[in-house]
């Protein structure tokens, strides 16, 4: 599973309120979602995540909360791809679940806004600025949660 795009970049310790916060929950359309995902790190982060189909982070993405609109309020925006040097497990597995590609990295290099990066998740490579990093290859059994768009479709396929 080949994903690239170009990456909007944040930083360390981006927990689940910040990417999502509480006031917003009970919006159930992720497109509606999308338009406060990441106003906890400032009103303009919707428009600036929006252009952009991979999300780049830090250290622990996604701590805090178990809220599954810190990842549906991504996807709403159009992230296709999630990148950070380490995540939350919750966090990791929220995206997985929701179909949301994810990657740890923790080699990463400093990126800015803008970066084109390329992951195959089955291969287990991440391509950015260039250069080729090594990353964990997702299993088959996370990879066909992915293929299917969520856990919950993948269930809904095999009923």
């Amino acid at each position: 599973m080949i994903l690239s795009g170009t990456a909007v970049v944040i930083g360390d310790e981006v927990n689940s309120d910040l990417l999502y916060p509480a006031r917003h929950m009970g919006i159930p359309d992720p497109a509606m979602q999308a338009t406060h995902a990441l106003t906890g790190l400032g009103p303009e982060w919707p428009g600036r995540v929006a252009t952009h189909r991979v999300l780049v982070a830090g250290w622990n993405l996604g701590g805090g909360s178990a809220r599954e609109e810190a990842v549906t309020a991504l996807q709403g925006a159009g992230v296709r791809l999630v990148v950070a040097r380490s995540f939350s497990r919750l966090f990791f597995r929220n995206c997985i679940n929701n179909g949301l590609a994810a990657v740890a990295c923790e080699a990463l290099p400093a990126l800015d806004t803008g970066a084109t990066l390329t992951a195959d998740l089955a291969e287990g490579w991440l391509d950015c600025a260039g250069a080729r990093f090594a990353v964990p290859a997702l299993p088959d059994s996370l990879l066909e949660i992915l293929r299917h768009g969520g856990l919950l479709a993948q269930l809904r396929a095999a009923a």
